[in-house]
This record gives structure tokens, sequence and C-alpha cells, in this order.
């Protein structure tokens, strides 16, 4: 690679080339990890989308396939609720190595009461954390088989401001919908910085970086046929919130860039640069909720009791 290359800055608009290398994206059928997956095609690595609706797992790559006509992209049928299907899913990828995972996928339920997983785990903090968490620790095998793998988690801006309760990670005893989906956000983001700081203590080459998207709204996002469509409506009442936020092709580019930007290094904080909510990705501090290194180890222990998976002893 030239120099010229490689001092390059970074631009979304002008992705590095990925040819040979397989990315699986979790949820990559809809929401921003259908633009995750559209801008990571379009770089030509063979792009997976995890789902468990192979209807619209296969509208989605109808539509990739529209805008990248040579798109390398198929369905893994995932179902994170389900804890004991992920056992198979290295058998079914079909792959001698996986070079990043993007954990995309994600629930948030606004009913009042509480629902279980098929795991009886909050379907929630099931779905949204012990999910990825489990299905990192089946990955293993093929992102320890890539030179330099990167597991990329995507945590929320609301996980900033909550804190977990560690004597009730399931909300069996105060449960708040919104406060639950934000705690299993940051369940989420606790859980990449501290499979970093397990990997780099073993002295592993793949390494686990944490993203957020910001603001993200359906009616900022541009159209995508079978996946996502907006009235006229929809469009003009958009248009003031993106003052603040951004549409989720926008919302996509710092999980891009943690996939594909050689200088992003793990244990780093990706978000939105304008106020962590919109703008193109920028570095971010790790610190307050984030940054607590004892809670960290101690969701770790509990969701490996809870999922029968410690992630990092297949990746070291």
């Amino acid at each position: 690679m030239s120099s010229a290359v490689q001092s390059r800055p970074w631009s979304v608009h002008r992705l590095p080339r990925a040819d040979g290398k397989t990315f699986l994206v979790t949820g990559g059928n809809a929401g921003i990890g259908y633009f995750v997956a559209e801008q990571l095609v379009g770089t030509g690595a063979t792009v997976v989308l995890g789902s468990r609706d192979a209807a619209r797992a296969e509208a989605a790559m109808v539509a990739i396939r529209s805008r990248v006509p040579d798109a390398r992209v198929r369905h893994l049928r995932l179902d994170l609720a389900d804890l004991s299907s992920l056992r198979d899913c290295v058998d079914v990828l079909e792959a001698d190595r996986l070079d990043a995972v993007v954990h995309n996928a994600g629930v948030l339920i606004e009913e009042p009461e509480r629902r279980e997983t098929a795991d009886g785990n909050e379907w929630m903090f099931g779905i949204n954390h012990l999910g990825h968490f489990a299905l990192t620790g089946r990955l293993a095998p093929l992102l320890a088989a890539a030179p330099a793998a990167r597991v990329v988690t995507t945590g929320s801006f609301t996980g900033k401001s909550v804190r977990l309760d560690l004597a009730d990670l399931q909300s069996t005893r105060d449960y708040r919908p919104k406060r639950t989906y934000s705690r299993s956000k940051l369940a989420q983001m606790l859980f990449g910085f501290e499979l970093d700081r397990r990997l780099r203590a073993a002295g592993s080459t793949v390494s686990s970086v944490v993203t957020h998207p910001g603001g993200a709204l359906d009616s900022l996002t541009p159209d995508r046929a079978d996946v996502h469509r907006r009235t006229t409506g929809e469009r003009l009442r958009g248009l003031p919130a993106g003052l603040l936020v951004q549409g989720k092709e926008h919302a996509a580019w710092p999980a891009v860039r943690a996939v594909l930007d050689p200088s992003v290094s793990g244990g780093q904080l990706w978000g939105p640069r304008v106020f962590g909510l919109r703008g193109l990705p920028a570095l971010e501090p790790v610190r307050d909720a984030l940054a607590d290194r004892a809670v960290a180890a101690r969701l770790w222990e509990a969701s490996s009791d809870l999922t029968g998976v410690d992630p990092a002893v297949g990746l070291t």
C-alpha cells in the first residue's frame, strides 16, 4: 500500500476496499443495520445479514443488489432470543474466517408488560446483550482465524445516562421499558470494553470496538425498495429534526468506520461528531458508567453464567 493511500484522510464517501474479507451484521435486514451492510458491501467484501426473518433478509439483499450489482451478500438465520439456536451458526456460516461482526440487532419494547425470551431472560436484555454475548463466543473460532478481526458492538446514546442494577439485571423487580432498554444498551457497551481488555491481556489479534449511532429517524432516512418507504408528509415533518439528528444511512457511519478504518483501535468508542447525535463519526471519551471496570467484570461473569458461554476463551 502506498504512503499516499495510507495517509489519505478517512472519508465516509470513499471507503477503503475490503475484497476477500467477510463481515457479519446482525439485524442487517432493516434500519441502521441495513445501511451498515449496504455500505460494507460496496467495498467488495462479502457481507452476511444475520436475521431470523428470511423474507425480510431477502428483500434487503434485493435492495442492496439494486445499488451494488456485483454485491456479495447472503443471509444467515440468527435468533438472538433463542441461545440454543446460536450453537450451529459457525457451521451454517460456511466460512473459514470472519473479519468482523457488527452487533447491531436490537429491540425496544414500549409496552408496560415485561416479556421473556425462550431462555427465560427479559426480552431486551436477553436479545440486545445476552444474545450478542453468546454469539461472540460461538463465532470465536472464525474471528480468531482472521489476521486482525474486529468485534463491533453498537450501543446507544441513551446507554450513557443510566446505571446497571447488578442485583436486578433482568428487571424482575422494577420493570420500566425505556429504562430497561437503555440498561440493555449500557450492558452491550460495557461488554464491548471488557471484551477488549480481556483480549489485550491475552495478546489476542482480535479487537473490540464500541460505537453508537446518535439520533436516527426513519423520516430522515432515504427510501430503499421493500426495506424502507416514506410518504411525502413524513419527509416534510422530519426536516426540522434534521438540525439535531440524522437518517439511518448516516447513523451507520460509526460502525462502518469501526470495521474498516485501520487507525481504529480496540477499546475505543465512536459516535457522531455533533453532540454525539449527528454528523461524521468521531472518537469519544470513555467515562462515567462506561468506564466502570468493576461493574463490567461483574456483568461479564453474570452473562457467562446466564448463557453458558465465555466469549474471550475462544478468542485468546
